[in-house]
């Protein structure tokens, strides 16, 4: 009776040896300082909703790093330590649970951008290793206090754009000493800036916030752009500050004011002849800055009822006409005029400059396009190039409608399209309800629609080194179908150089790093990035965004992050649809063939364009099985 209990019993006695032996094991596996981390990690898990999905490796199955190997998603791992947290786009929400990341002492990196966090700012002043922190594109808000970043000495990089913060800039940034990039634009912070030292900052963007005052000396070396959207801010590299009269006595100001009427009245015909010879292209400038004022304060709204707070002088007269160069005869045509009394709203504001949809009736609705860093392109050769542009007609191209040149003053009307860009489908908030899932066959079409866009651009503007030149997923747009359309595309003859190698695509590439050019294969290089950001759902931020400290191996190091495990480095979105794995598997090959570093090694944009084609939805094994 014994023999038969002893046998009853010993399976469970053992199982539950088993377990007891794999969690000590586990935990042998884990260096004694490894164990902060793996309970610091799980406790801000614990503390993230929207967890379950973008957080799933994050178990107690695997140790977080082993030497430089991460096991767990985001993590970046150096000698066996989380040096860092890149948690980009991945939908998390709540609070940030700084108390638990302080427990990381070896944490540098701390990248969040493009989730949903809310709350206030975080402690960071409790991470004082962090050398890079990203929250852009966040829902944190309030004031920051100004003691904020006391004691964050090894601070270099700090991106808190697209956030909801007011309140002053915190002066404690003025007093880092590593600090070289900060991006606060799309903000509500008011007041001064802090008086940062004398080219400290290489990166620097306080655009559209409310801010006031004068430019501190240790800013004014930075482009005017860095500081659009502030009404009230003034000095090198704006509008010089106005210099506000002294107090003088009553006596003083009516001498003064007599000389002045008597100065006017002796000048009365020389101001007006030169008003006769000079009010048309002075109107002109004044109607165009009218227009893109009116339209960056209304949302959806007729221009004509604004309230005359938010009106420029004299904008209730009649304006004279601003006409607009039209290339297509099938349009109405319009001007400057017809824009003020347009509905408009503001789409958005960029690196080139802003963009915005003007209705100006039911059936004629227009995209404007003010571009800046456009200035060193004669009339002559914008004409000429806007009406080469303006030929282009194919269903993957966005069509140009019609133009307007000034010497600092460019703007660019396309037709308007019910859209979403590419980047909002495949990085958006994946938690919102109504996500619109991309399965392969529609992310293969895309695919296909993007590749014949470019490779009409390329065979219509054969004199462009780069015909599109600035090939990323914000700049295809998706129509109702889902039918892709290339927008920026020729910018590359009559951007600024200088602008044009510090942002545009082309000018990211391995080429142009090694050789200061760019080539007919450079577009083919990134079309290459945006198949794999495609298939992977993957954003290249380092890509797009390069790290001062390293700028040559940005895109190398991306792309080879992604080419390690072929069969698993699809977007989650897909994870389904196996049946169709090797086809999509030979797009991913056709990608990695188009970024070679190589130039030589790539396909050019025909032949990469015609083995895209040859990609079905499934495979011919699973046709056959269908047929």
């Amino acid at each position: 009776m014994a023999r038969t209990s002893l046998t009853v019993i010993l399976p469970s006695t053992w199982h539950a040896i088993i377990i007891f032996l794999f969690i000590v094991l586990l935990h042998l596996a884990l260096p004694s300082s490894a164990q902060p981390e793996y309970d610091a990690l799980l406790k801000f898990k614990a503390s993230v909703t929207n967890n379950v999905v973008a957080l799933s490796s994050w178990t107690a199955s695997a140790p977080p790093c082993i030497e430089n190997i991460a096991n767990w998603i985001g993590l970046l791992c150096e000698n066996g330590a989380v040096g860092g947290l890149q948690l980009q786009s991945m939908g998390l929400e709540g609070a940030i649970d700084v108390d638990a990341l302080a427990q990381l002492p070896n944490l540098k990196v701390l990248s969040f951008a493009g989730n949903s966090f809310v709350g206030p700012f975080p402690n960071l002043a409790a991470l004082p290793n962090v050398r890079v922190v990203s929250l852009s594109n966040n829902k944190l808000t309030g004031a920051i206090p100004t003691d904020a970043f006391v004691g964050m000495i090894a601070l270099v990089k700090l991106d808190m754009d697209d956030n909801e913060f007011s309140g002053e800039i915190p002066a404690s940034l003025a007093g880092l000493p590593a600090l070289q990039e900060l991006m606060l634009q799309n903000n509500m912070f008011q007041g001064g800036l802090p008086q940062f030292r004398e080219g400290q900052l290489k990166n620097f963007s306080v655009v559209n916030n409310d801010l006031t005052g004068e430019i501190p000396p240790g800013l004014s070396h930075l482009e005017a752009s860095a500081f659009l959207g502030n009404k009230d801010l003034c000095g090198n590299p704006l509008l010089r500050c106005p210099n506000y009269p002294l107090q003088l006595s009553i006596w003083t100001m009516v001498m003064m004011s007599l000389v002045v009427a008597a100065a006017l009245v002796a000048l009365i015909a020389v101001i007006v002849i030169l008003c006769r010879c000079r009010a048309v292209p002075r109107r002109e400038h004044d109607e165009i800055t009218r227009v893109m004022v009116l339209v960056s304060h209304s949302t959806e709204a007729p221009m004509s009822n604004l309230e005359c707070g938010e009106c420029p002088p004299s904008v209730a007269a009649a304006p004279p006409n601003v006409r607009m160069t039209f290339l297509k005869e099938d349009r109405d045509i319009f001007d400057m005029t017809d824009l003020l009394k347009a509905s408009a709203e503001i789409l958005g504001s960029g690196l080139f400059g802003s963009t915005y949809k003007a209705a100006l009736s039911e059936r004629q609705i227009v995209v404007v396009k003010r571009y800046r860093h456009m200035g060193n392109v004669s009339r002559q050769d914008f004409h000429e190039h806007m009406r080469r542009l303006g030929r282009l007609n194919h269903p993957n191209v966005v069509p140009l409608v019609a133009f307007y040149y000034r010497r600092d003053e460019k703007l660019i009307v396309y037709d308007y399209i019910n859209k979403t860009s590419l980047a909002t489908l495949l990085h958006g908030n994946r938690s919102r309800p109504g996500h619109k899932i991309l399965d392969w066959p529609t992310r293969l079409s895309i695919t296909k629609g993007i590749a014949r866009g470019v490779l009409y651009l390329h065979n219509d503007l054969p004199s462009l080194t780069a015909a599109h030149g600035h090939l990323k997923s914000s700049n295809v747009i998706l129509d109702t179908n889902q039918t892709p359309l290339l927008t920026d595309y020729g910018l590359v003859p009559i951007v600024n150089q200088e602008h044009a190698e510090q942002h545009m695509i082309s000018y990211k590439s391995s080429e142009y790093k090694h050789t200061g050019r760019i080539t007919k294969k450079t577009d083919v290089w990134s079309l290459g990035i945006l198949i794999l950001e495609i298939l992977t759902g993957s954003f290249p931020a380092d890509f797009l965004k390069p790290k001062k400290e390293a700028p040559d191996a940005d895109a190398a190091e991306w792309v080879e992050s992604v080419t390690s495990d072929e069969a698993n480095m699809f977007d989650t979105d897909m994870t389904r649809e196996r049946e169709c794995e090797a086809e999509m598997v030979k797009l991913l090959r056709i990608g990695f063939a188009c970024c070679k570093s190589e130039v030589e090694e790539r396909p050019d944009i025909k032949e990469a364009t015609q083995q895209i084609e040859e990609v079905r939805e499934r495979s011919s094994f699973n046709l056959e099985l269908r047929n």
